[in-house]
């Protein structure tokens, strides 16, 4: 079978987006993904993304890391928001279902405001921070991090005890300014670096602004800019959090499966 494809990427972190509102891509066979995922064997990316219909929501986004595991992906699910403009599916605002739960976002220009689910708490993990965005999210603080280890430290956290069986994302952070950070981070299921991460960045922002009384953070990826904007509750939550920044389309094609 021959099926259309499309690539995105939002600050670097990109993905195959494929159209299958009429349900027949073979979303179970998980070597198929991680083939189209491959960057010498397939299309490459970081994740794949399919755009199925859903009951009560515009669209549904299911996601998959370059591996064939399945987590939340907020630079993804940007992605997708533009894709599901682009096939006509949506206009200036949606209501969309990922695996997390229910989604809101807008499209201004070329950029995609997406709105994260709240987050109840974050945790102490020694000196660091844990953080659930919808994915799992450690956060380290760190000098210098553009010179900093991320591959062989965030691989030697990602499969730590601490966090086994699944293990983890792993953000490292230096503070720039008042308001803006400096964020790398090693993704679980891409097992690297990539060039940003969306639900990391939000994770990163959300400690950085509970410490500093903010409710919005700037943040300077190796793949571009974004920003995240929040308010904290009393209780120690967080609720209404956006995470915005650039998604495009880069090019499409045709591939056999």
């Amino acid at each position: 079978m021959e099926i259309s494809f499309y690539k995105y990427q939002g600050t670097g972190n990109d993905f195959v987006m494929i159209d299958d509102r009429a349900d027949i891509f073979p979303d179970r066979d998980l070597s198929l993904i991680q083939r189209l995922c491959d960057r010498k064997f397939g299309i490459g990316a970081d994740g794949l993304i399919l755009i199925r219909d859903v009951e009560d929501h515009d669209f549904e986004m299911v996601y998959f890391n370059a591996d064939g595991s399945q987590s939340m992906c907020g630079n993804g699910a940007r992605c997708a928001v533009a894709f599901a403009k682009f096939l006509g599916i949506i206009d200036q605002k949606t209501n969309f279902l990922a695996i997390d739960g229910e989604h809101q976002a807008l499209v201004v220009g070329d950029w995609i405001e997406l709105e994260m689910r709240p987050v109840l708490s974050l945790a102490n993990a020694g000196q660091d921070y844990f953080v659930n965005t919808g994915s799992p999210h450690h956060v380290k603080f760190v000098e210098n991090v553009s010179d900093y280890p991320v591959f062989e430290e965030g691989k030697e956290i990602r499969y730590s005890s601490v966090y086994a069986p699944k293990g983890t994302n792993v953000n490292f952070v230096t503070p720039i300014a008042k308001d803006e950070i400096h964020v790398r981070t090693y993704e679980r299921g891409v097992e690297n670096e990539t060039l940003s991460c969306g639900t990391g960045v939000t994770a990163c922002a959300l400690v950085y602004g509970y410490q500093h009384q903010l409710h919005e953070v700037k943040i300077q990826t190796p793949g571009g800019n974004l920003k995240v904007r929040f308010t904290e509750s009393a209780d120690g939550s967080f609720q209404d959090i956006w995470l915005i920044g650039p998604a495009e389309k880069v090019f499409e094609g045709r591939i056999e499966i």
